[in-house]
């Protein structure tokens, strides 16, 4: 299969390890959010000081210098939450470098675009594979520019690399040039400045199993009273003993209610973090454990049962029902959302279409789903699709990543494993073998519900093709070979299907002599008469 390139082995997803259920903060009194923005302004400060600090060290960084750290933190507020804000450091500091480490392939990725179309001819058709060269001279200059722009970026990106060097925003980058940019934001000075220095602030701490209710810091008791151990410089805000100041809001998790408080029962570590969204004028409490890992199941038993393979799209998803053996069983499904507007727009929209789909996996009684294995970081380029605008920004909005980890959580919940597949080649090689034999007057198959059989067929270690098509005439059982797919240790699973009536065999007849059959006429007037045609007296008229 020349031109075919190696397919990655499919696998179980591993399930999720983790919790997190989030509660309103009702009832607060104006003392209360004073409280609650002076230790989020407090510590937040802190945090930013331990960012800095992390980001000086670069890569130098090691146990000491961390120890260091977190005994300075502990003078400004307590062992607790110091561990809590070095904790959080070294996450933002790690996920800084992740992303630095795709912007290089990003912008190496643009340069050998860039290079290759460059060595082409002006004019050279491109190929499915390959783009060809720029359509005029103009093109060709402003691309030549654009190479020499992305190779500085590249060198200053790689010397930043191997030095250690991140670039991190406390707050987020997009809120800090929000304020270059009010007028079209819609918000005031003021406005901006809340949102600033809310999402700056640092209300959170970890569990600790073993100490009273899971948490020292901000502990929550079963009826829902809510304390927070305040930090030094701020212990003459407390209201209650031992420095702490208990809030007048009850705490009540309507989601996971029962389980979070099974662990604070049994003083189990569960994480707490407090934040406020301006937009709202709202607090929120939001309750974090770990929980066992999710035992993967063997890809053999999971292929037990059946499988629905679902293709993913920019509006909706494509599934299709299939048996052990990989035969297409019913009608395609499909299931729609929209990912235009918000975030959260689009979260919502995502969470509604999953939920409908793991729902009828359940009611038809498959435990697997099989999905593509999809990551467009490669393919968002714009030196790749070049003025094709609508198409780059139809693949980054695609929530790809989000997507896997919301079907793997919320299909855990019911009981079903998820199989990731190569998405080579299964839109291609959906629609060549299964589009056109599964249409029908009374089904519409679409190229995606092609690529959902396709997925499955993957997953369940199938090839895509369908199995060869009957023989011609005189040849085995007459173009009445079977079609379906069986499994390696049928019975007859190659064999020809018994004959339809019984006509003696033929050959040799018991005497000896071969018996000619008479031959069929060929036209109705040579056929002999043996009827005689008699008028129906009830068919007379008149």
């Amino acid at each position: 299969m020349g031109g075919v390139r190696a397919l990655a082995v499919s696998f179980v997803a591993p399930g999720p390890c983790g919790v997190a259920v989030r509660d309103r903060l009702k009832h607060l009194t104006a003392q209360d959010e004073g409280v609650l923005r002076a230790v989020g302004a407090h510590q937040g400060a802190l945090a930013s000081g331990d960012l800095k600090a992390r980001c000086a060290d670069g890569l130098e960084h090691g146990a000491k210098t961390w120890a260091e750290r977190k005994r300075d933190l502990t003078k400004e507020s307590s062992s607790r939450i110091a561990g809590a804000i070095t904790k959080a450091t070294h996450d933002q500091w790690a996920l800084a470098r992740r992303c630095q480490a795709a912007h290089i392939q990003n912008l190496a990725a643009g340069i050998k675009t860039l290079r290759h179309r460059l060595s082409l001819p002006i004019g050279e058709k491109g190929t499915k594979r390959a783009a060809g060269g720029y359509r005029s001279e103009g093109e060709w200059f402003r691309k030549s520019r654009r190479l020499a722009a992305l190779e500085d970026r590249h060198a200053a990106a790689v010397a930043d690399w191997q030095a250690g060097r991140v670039r991190v925003v406390r707050g987020g980058k997009r809120l800090l040039n929000t304020r270059h940019h009010l007028a079209e934001a819609r918000l005031t000075e003021d406005e901006w400045r809340q949102r600033w220095e809310a999402e700056r602030w640092f209300i959170a701490a970890d569990g600790e199993s073993g100490k009273r209710f899971g948490n020292e810091t901000i502990r929550v008791t079963p009826d829902g009273e809510m304390s927070i151990k305040l930090p030094a410089p701020l212990a003459h805000l407390a209201n209650t003993r031992h420095g702490r100041y208990i809030l007048t809001a009850r705490i009540g998790f309507a989601h996971r209610g029962a389980e979070w408080a099974d662990r604070i029962a049994a003083n189990r570590a569960v994480a707490y973090r407090i934040h406020l969204d301006v937009e709202r004028g709202r607090w929120y409490l939001t309750a974090s454990w770990q929980r066992p890992v999710v035992k993967t199941i063997p890809l053999e038993t999971a292929r037990a049962r059946g499988m629905i393979g679902v293709d993913t799209n920019a509006d909706h998803f494509a599934a299709y029902r299939l048996d052990r053996h990989g035969n297409p069983v019913g009608d395609p499904h499909r299931f729609g959302y929209d990912l235009s507007g918000t975030a959260g727009h689009r979260d919502a929209q995502i969470r509604h279409a999953l939920t409908r789909l793991i729902n009828w996996a359940v009611r038809v009684g498959v435990a697997v789903i099989g999905i593509e294995d999809l990551d467009f970081t490669a393919e968002k380029t714009r030196e790749k699709h070049g003025r094709r605008k609508r198409f780059r920004q139809l693949i980054s909005g695609m929530p790809t990543a989000k997507l896997k980890a919301r079907l793997v959580s919320m299909a855990a919940e019911q009981g079903l494993a998820i199989v990731a597949v190569d998405p080579a080649y299964t839109s291609l090689w959906g629609a060549q073998h299964w589009q056109k034999p599964l249409t029908t007057p009374h089904r519409t198959m679409s190229r995606h519900d092609a690529a959902g059989i396709a997925i499955g067929r993957r997953a369940l270690g199938h090839p895509v093709r369908r199995r060869t098509a009957p023989p011609p005439h005189d040849r085995s059982d007459r173009a009445r070979h079977r079609t379906a797919q069986a499994e390696p240790g049928a019975r007859r699973r190659e064999g020809t299907r018994p004959p339809t009536t019984d006509r003696p065999p033929k050959g040799p007849s018991p005497s000896g002599k071969r018996k000619r059959e008479p031959s069929a006429s060929n036209t109705v007037r040579d056929a002999p008469s043996t009827q005689q045609w008699v008028q129906d007296s009830l068919m007379r008229t008149g």
